[in-house]
């Protein structure tokens, strides 16, 4: 018998030890989840998607910006609904909103030839947005997208013309702006002059309001089962190329080309699933459905015990047993009830197989009188005290008795079982540590009070 026996028995023992409230409410736990099944939603419902997200716009005309970068330009905010069109949901409708603002500015060393804008902006329209279904799984991290669509955009170009109090720019060739009155002066970037109402180059009053081409490229990230990211960049190719007041159209002064004006629109959207049902649903069952092991399941002696958890798998018919499935002891002496020929024994007496106590004065006649005690007689006993404390086996920290410290060959503070049969093998080979039974008792008393 090693060491190890005992830890595997106190761990057992801890085991059974546990609140059984707790124990009751694990078991309550696992019942309930085998009536409980995760299983795919068939019959989605799908809701509108909100959509809300900032970008940057750069426009692209006579009048435009000599550098131009996707993530840097005019701001603008964008608000978007999505929902499927189709029976196999491979195709969404885009219903949005964009407001924000939209300039360029142009130099040159013409005087005449120095322009700028600014204009608010307003956009809403539709587009039609596919996503590679099915060529890219539904549950992707990451999907590629691309849309088109009409839209309606809005504009009301003003420039920045005077200084100040009505003090007009003059550029000049050397690269300078300067006042009337020959000062070197800086645009304030107040954008005073409506350009319409001006007709600086016989525009006339022409619409402020026109159609548009938007053509979407983009990535969706998933961040959730709900939440999605978009990154995207949309051209929107309008129908009008009065936005920054330069024309083709101009009957005087400054004439544009023949191209209509564009814009791009680069983008960072959050979109939001809140209504549709869940991808998933939980259901409850009538029965539980669970793949028997009966091997696991059995109960051989038929105590009502399953012979997993079976510590006394061959007990008697009849016998009544403990949640270990081993027959009652109410002594703890080793011997179950059922066998026990003397059912209260005195705590930690020593006992033969009938449960019957052995006193020390029968003890010693039965050693004076040379009759040889079997070591498999000596491990029984012990094995009976073994199972007697069962329950309650461990180390203690209490110190080993001066005349017992030679039994403890691995000075480790401890007196292990091994170390008990030795000493009870020397026991008979005349140990000069245990001289005589009462000294069997004493150690064996301290060797379970460990």
């Amino acid at each position: 018998m090693k060491l190890s026996a005992f830890f595997r028995i106190g761990l057992i023992a801890l085991i059974f030890c546990l609140p059984a409230s707790v124990l009751a409410q694990d078991d309550e736990d696992y019942l309930e989840s085998l009536l409980k099944e995760e299983v795919e939603n068939v019959n989605l419902v799908y809701k509108p998607v909100i959509g809300f997200g900032y970008g940057y716009i750069n426009f692209y005309g006579e009048v435009k910006n000599k550098k131009q970068n996707p993530i840097m330009g005019t701001p603008a905010y964008k608000i978007n609904v999505a929902t499927f069109v189709d029976n196999k949901r491979y195709l969404k409708a885009n219903f949005f909103l964009m407001l924000g603002q939209m300039g360029g500015n142009k130099t040159s060393s013409d005087s005449l030839m120095n322009l700028n804008f600014k204009t608010d902006i307003t956009t809403f329209g539709i587009n039609l947005h596919y996503d590679f279904k099915p060529f890219i799984k539904t549950g992707s991290l990451i999907t590629p997208f691309v849309s088109l669509g009409i839209e309606n955009v809005q504009f009301n170009s003003k420039s920045d013309l005077y200084y100040g109090d009505k003090i007009p720019y003059i550029y000049r060739s050397d690269g300078t702006i300067r006042s009337a009155a020959n000062e070197i002066i800086k645009r304030d970037n107040i954008y005073e002059s409506d350009l319409r109402d001006l007709n600086l180059y016989g525009l006339g009053s022409y619409n402020q309001s026109t159609f548009a081409v938007p053509v979407d490229v983009g990535l969706d990230f998933a961040v959730s089962n709900r939440v999605t990211m978009r990154l995207g960049y949309s051209l929107h190719y309008t129908f009008t190329d009065d936005i920054d007041n330069v024309s083709s159209k101009a009957t005087q002064g400054i004439k544009g080309n023949k191209l209509n004006d564009m814009f791009t629109y680069s983008y960072l959207t959050f979109h939001f699933d809140l209504f549709s049902s869940p991808k998933t649903i939980t259901i409850q069952k009538l029965f539980a459905e669970v793949d028997w092991d009966y091997s696991m399941y059995g109960d051989s002696d038929n105590d009502l015990i399953f012979d997993y958890w079976d510590n006394c798998p061959n007990t008697p018919p009849g016998v009544e047993v403990d949640t270990t499935g081993c027959p009652y002891d109410d002594d703890k002496d080793g011997v179950p009830n059922y066998q026990d020929k003397e059912l209260h024994s005195k705590v930690n007496a020593i006992v033969d197989n009938d449960g019957i106590e052995i006193n020390a004065e029968k003890l010693a006649e039965e050693l004076s009188g040379r009759q040889a005690i079997s070591r498999s007689e000596v491990e029984s006993f012990l094995m009976m005290q073994r199972a007697r404390t069962r329950y309650n086996i461990g180390k203690s920290s209490i110190p080993i008795p001066q005349k017992y410290k030679q039994l403890d060959k691995d000075m480790d503070g401890y007196i292990s079982f091994d170390e008990l049969l030795d000493a009870i093998d020397g026991f008979f080979d005349d140990s000069p540590v245990l001289k005589s039974p009462q000294d069997i008792y004493e150690l064996n008393d301290f060797f379970f009070a460990q």
